[in-house]
């Protein structure tokens, strides 16, 4: 980055401390829209702020069409013709499946894929919805990085499933050779006389039960703890009950391919039991105070495992609470975690873990909606916009169709926020996790966690660099393949600066932006010059975004 750009850099941090003081919990109330903006349009079912707010929920970012057609068809009827759309996947070509490892140009090749498809379908799939739930589960269910069609294949078996039980969606990930592969449950083996030093591994039954399902502390509907006479949190699991759990799950095997670099794991396919019984420990085990008979095999031993994990009474509140986090608000109030807690054990129908019925529960629910009038929703309603939403609702509202990428010359990438790139979670603990709380607080914040500094400083000057700067060599290729459309704010700024900022409030801030930044940017505008249009447009936008009122999803 060159110095130009970090005075830059240095100049919108310099006019941004207002607004950060100004958004503190100290501060007024969130700036309200002007009536007009409210209103509902003649034949419409929504006001233009309630779907441009709606769609910060429900996709990776507003767009003009997207927030047309919620205002056209309403919220719920917008999230029942969701459901009725097929998943965009991703399909790996042969050379992500079979590359030569021991060639850097064609690992690295291979290894952009998994992102680079996901940036795709979070700028482009028209199941917008379906890709939101599928990342909100990957970020709690997560697999780190690996082979690049595993993570494919394990990404595309979340989205398929994004929609189903929840019951369901638990036996196929078990069952994921990605899966299977990460947490090793491909080498869980009872010891057996066939089988010299096999040992049951404890790694995925003890994530099952912690991370994917019920926790480590019984719950009540609402999501508090449980406790017993002296305060202190009753366990939900024992260390016996992982390794009952692991004795359960032993005898699956990844399915094996054969490429020209030899055996891999055939990451298309869902595990299989091994052929052989003694694999398998069939004995009679107890997990939770549940019992599992004698002389099962692995795969009715699974069907009766996760039948047990979806009777506990923590599997509700524990699933619900992240969905909520990620769709709509970081510290959901007691109620409607409990009301999702019901729809999760009943969808009305007596289906438990529907996971259509949960997250249009969550998305309609009346605390999800009430900001849908400005100034409306309680203060500490919502959440931090995680790096990855951060980007998406920016690269959305430019109309981009395609990543952007970065090089050295020799390697190329694709760009994600530092700290979250979207296939490589640091740990099975993943990006942060649910009960993350604002330090200092016992509000619940997990997003926070990953905005630091670096996250700061990208959001400032990234695109910039990435689309305009002649000193990055990947600039000239993102212009041309990203799509971005730059001419239109460049034109709009050229030719009038009060249109221009009428536009990224329409496209960034429902239509509302907020005075306080709108003469902030005013007066910026007025005082600095930039090479181009384009790069006084992109940055004045970039200015806007990295300010706290875009900050939060509320």
């Amino acid at each position: 980055m060159d110095g130009r750009h970090r005075f830059r850099q240095t100049l919108a941090w310099a006019a941004l401390t207002p607004l950060l003081l100004a958004c503190s919990p100290q501060s007024s109330a969130p700036p309200s829209a002007s009536a007009g903006q409210v209103k509902v349009a003649a034949g419409a079912q929504m006001s233009f702020y309630a779907a441009s707010r709606a769609a910060e929920q429900v996709s990776f970012g507003a767009t003009p069409a997207l927030v047309a057609e919620l205002s056209q068809k309403g919220l719920a009827a917008w999230i029942d013709a969701q459901f009725a759309l097929p998943a965009s996947t991703a399909v790996a070509p042969s050379w992500v499946r079979y590359f030569d490892g021991n060639n850097e140009v064609a690992s690295n090749r291979a290894g952009n894929v998994p992102v680079d498809q996901f940036w795709r379908r979070t700028m482009t799939a028209p199941d917008q919805l379906r890709q939101r739930v599928a990342w909100a589960l990957f970020q709690y269910i997560p697999v780190a990085q690996g082979q690049p069609n595993g993570q494919l294949q394990y990404y595309n078996m979340l989205i398929n499933n994004a929609f189903g039980t929840y019951g369901q969606l638990l036996r196929e990930v078990t069952v994921q050779p990605m899966m299977g592969w990460y947490l090793n449950n491909e080498t869980n083996r009872p010891p057996s006389p066939e089988c010299l030093g096999c040992t049951p591994n404890e790694n995925y039954a003890r994530e099952l039960m912690q991370l994917f399902s019920i926790g480590v502390v019984q719950l009540n509907s609402d999501g508090s703890v449980i406790r017993d006479a002296s305060g202190k949190p009753k366990e939900s699991y024992t260390q016996k009950d992982v390794e009952a759990l692991a004795r359960a799950l032993t005898g699956w095997r990844n399915p094996w391919d054969t490429d020209p670099n030899g055996k891999m794991a055939d990451f298309d396919q869902r595990m299989t039991p091994e052929p052989q019984a003694f694999f398998h420990d069939s004995t009679a085990k107890v997990v939770m105070g549940m019992p599992l008979a004698a002389g099962m095999s692995p795969d009715t031993e699974l069907d009766a495992v996760i039948a047990l994990l979806m009777q506990h009474p923590n599997v509700a509140p524990f699933v619900s609470l992240r969905l909520i986090q990620h769709l709509v608000t970081s510290n959901p109030t007691p109620a409607y975690l409990s009301r999702i807690s019901a729809v999760f054990r009943n969808n009305g129908k007596g289906v438990a873990g529907d996971l259509r019925a949960v997250v249009k529960a969550i998305l309609l629910d009346p605390e999800a909606r009430a900001g849908d009038v400005p100034g409306q929703q309680n203060r500490q309603f919502g959440k931090f916009r995680e790096p990855v939403q951060w980007l998406s609702a920016l690269m959305r509202g430019l109309s981009c169709s395609a990543p952007l990428y970065s090089t050295n010359g020799l390697t190329q990438w694709v760009v994600s926020p530092p700290g979250q790139s979207p296939n490589a979670p640091a740990s099975v603990f993943s990006f942060y996790q649910a009960t993350d709380r604002v330090p200092g607080s016992n509000l619940l914040a997990p997003e926070q966690k990953i905005v630091g500094t670096m996250e700061m400083n990208n959001r400032f000057a990234n695109l910039n660099w990435h689309l305009l700067d002649s000193n990055n060599p990947a600039s000239a290729s993102n212009r041309s393949n990203s799509g971005c459309d730059l001419a239109t704010p460049a034109r709009l700024m050229q030719n009038d600066s009060g249109a221009f900022l009428d536009w990224v409030s329409q496209r960034w801030f429902r239509g509302a932006m907020p005075p306080t930044l709108r003469s902030k940017m005013a007066v910026l505008m007025q005082a600095e010059s930039w090479a181009s249009a384009e790069e006084g447009a992109l940055t004045m936008i970039q200015f806007a975004l990295a300010s706290p009122y875009f900050g939060a999803i509320r």
